[in-house]
């Protein structure tokens, strides 16, 4: 299976070598479930839709996917169908509010949640097909620090985490902060308190994660949000619409507007990292 996508990767890697910009990978990840991620996700790539930016969401929770869903979307195909070799990345992609692309996983696949390691690579090298179709690509991870979540996380330029003020919430962010660091070289995360009643809650949320962090580990946290507690919200999931979309004003989609504005500045690297990262090629060639 994985020497398929490999295979297609390579066939499809045509570089552009008149855009010279790279394209802008964000991971939002949570450490645990019941965060918020993938709402964060979803209305981060919407409000960077709405400023006129090409995104493409990856759903990659590959056993319990759910962007799709959460937006009402009609899915055929998916990341499956793009491993067992029957179809392109390309085919798959649906589209969503503000022109947003979604790259969909399956839902209830053992498979998928096994993947090897060497597959996770063959996926993230698929994507290179796709280089000059977008200006963002945001993974919308897994809970948890599985391999799967590490790999993508570790491929991204950014890592987003996204933190609720629960204790539970807090040690797994510090967990997955710590094995992203020490055995796979990640040193920058970028906060986001999801879920806050006041600013001032968020920031205490931050003070919480970051007196631990830099006690114990060599990293670098920055607070880039804190997006309210807002009934909106959970309205705006229940008829599967996106916060940003349906309460443009609400004070949650307010401050996800905002992150979206901050990150659509975040600069990308102009050479490779060192590691498998997503749109490596880019890199190389630029």
């Amino acid at each position: 299976m994985i020497n398929t996508v490999h295979d297609q990767a390579s066939g499809l890697r045509r570089m552009n070598q008149n855009n010279n910009q790279g394209v802008k990978v964000i991971a939002v990840t949570g450490g645990k479930g019941g965060v918020g991620k993938t709402n964060v996700s979803l209305n981060l790539a919407i409000a960077m839709g709405q400023q006129g930016k090409r995104v493409l969401v990856l759903d990659a929770d590959l056993g319990l996917a759910n962007c799709d869903v959460m937006l009402g979307l009609r899915v055929e195909k998916n990341l499956s169908h793009v491993l067992s070799g029957e179809c392109d990345l390309r085919d798959i992609l649906v589209t969503g509010p503000a022109g947003i692309r979604i790259a969909p996983a399956t839902s209830g696949s053992q498979s998928m949640v096994e993947l090897s390691p060497a597959e996770h690579a063959g996926l993230i090298r698929a994507f290179s097909e796709l280089d000059n179709d977008f200006d963002v690509l945001i993974v919308d991870t897994a809970a948890g620090i599985s391999d799967m979540v590490l790999s993508f996380s570790r491929a991204s330029q950014d890592v987003v985490v996204v933190v609720c003020d629960e204790p539970t919430s807090i040690t797994d962010a510090y967990a997955l902060i710590k094995i992203l660091s020490r055995e796979h070289g990640v040193y920058k995360f970028k906060i986001v308190a999801n879920m806050v009643r006041s600013l001032r809650e968020g920031q205490d949320l931050f003070a919480k994660l970051s007196k631990v962090t830099d006690r114990f580990l060599d990293v670098a946290l920055e607070l880039v949000a804190t997006i309210p507690y807002d009934e909106n919200m959970r309205k705006s999931t229940r008829r599967q619409k996106a916060v940003v979309d349906l309460f443009p004003n609400s004070p949650a989609s307010v401050s996800l507007k905002s992150l979206a504005s901050k990150a659509v500045k975040w600069p990308v690297p102009n050479q490779p990292s060192g590691h498998l990262e997503f749109f490596i090629e880019k890199l190389v060639n630029n």
